[in-house]
């Protein structure tokens, strides 16, 4: 659990500081790769919970992350060819690559419901530390109308899903009382 929470803190303070010149945020390229690695994280997360989660709730969760996520990155990845930018991997989207591959090796390690737990407790972490990062790196730094636009269309969806895991989390907290 400890190392989920590390990867996150890893990316949020790549977001929140010296990744970055002083004073600028991440590039058109930079975004959207960071877009694609998070939505792709999460995917890879979502297709593990469908096959270990113990809960039908959690199944439902994790296939839901794996429609909506693929969704958004066809869109982001449609996008980018028509404005023939090419995602430019940067600190911060390795750093969601790490931190996805880590979370899944400890999930994989866990079993019924300390699996639906430790897999919700991240959903909430993630789609909270994703929202803070759409909201005071991501969208402001966009330049391109186009790519602003995709994310502030999407941005609900995330806020849904952050919504959803928390009342997951809620029922989990119940049932394991």
């Amino acid at each position: 659990m400890k190392t989920i929470y590390t990867a996150l803190t890893g990316f949020l303070l790549i977001l929140a500081t010296g990744a970055w010149a002083q004073g600028s945020g991440p590039t058109d390229p930079q975004i959207a790769a960071i877009v694609v690695t998070a939505n792709q994280v999460d995917i890879d997360a979502g297709k593990l919970a469908k096959v270990k989660g113990h809960s039908a709730d959690v199944k439902k969760f994790g296939q839901l992350m794996i429609t909506d996520h693929s969704a958004v990155n066809k869109s982001a990845s449609e996008l980018v060819q028509k404005l023939h930018v090419t995602p430019e991997s940067n600190a911060t989207s390795e750093s969601l690559k790490k931190g996805g591959e880590e979370n899944l090796a400890a999930l994989k390690k866990l079993h019924g419901h300390a699996f639906d737990q430790a897999y919700v407790d991240h959903e909430v972490t993630y789609h909270q530390s994703v929202l803070d990062a759409l909201d005071t790196t991501l969208i402001p730094s966009a330049q391109n109308a186009e790519l602003k636009a995709l994310m502030v269309k999407v941005r609900p969806a995330f806020v849904s899903h952050l919504e959803h895991a928390k009342a997951l989390q809620s029922k989990l907290n119940e049932s394991a009382k």
